[in-house]
């Protein structure tokens, strides 16, 4: 019983489980607002679903369509999601790593540095 609590409370499991649970449930309103705004631009083109728009006799309207939600998709998904959670992170989580030489690369200048100063036979 004492592994399946190790298992359970290791890593993070409870975080992707309710990472996974928010996504789901964040979609549906995502998937809403592209609804609301394709129906706003329904109403100044007539139709929100520009599938049988065939200039020329191509068929582009389902392209058109399904670009049109992509780009609203990924404008809600950025300004609703992205830049608060950034903005979020970046106020609550500041970063504090100073700019530097990392240790590595230090270390390996001195030992450059001690080779150097060798009298040569």
């Amino acid at each position: 019983m004492s592994g399946f609590k190790n298992f359970l409370l290791r890593g993070n499991l409870i975080e992707l489980a309710v990472a996974f649970i928010m996504g789901g449930a964040f979609a549906t309103v995502v998937t809403a607002t592209v609804a609301l705004i394709m129906d706003l631009i329904g109403k100044v083109g007539d139709s929100p679903n520009f599938s049988n728009y065939t200039p020329s006799g191509i068929h582009v309207g389902a392209w058109l369509t399904a670009l049109i939600s992509f780009l609203i998709l990924a404008a809600v998904v950025y300004f609703l999601i992205v830049v608060p959670y950034t903005k979020a992170k970046e106020r609550y989580f500041p970063t504090s790593d100073e700019p530097g030489t990392p240790e590595d690369v230090a270390l390996l200048t001195e030992i450059r540095d001690l080779l150097a100063s060798r009298p040569t036979v």
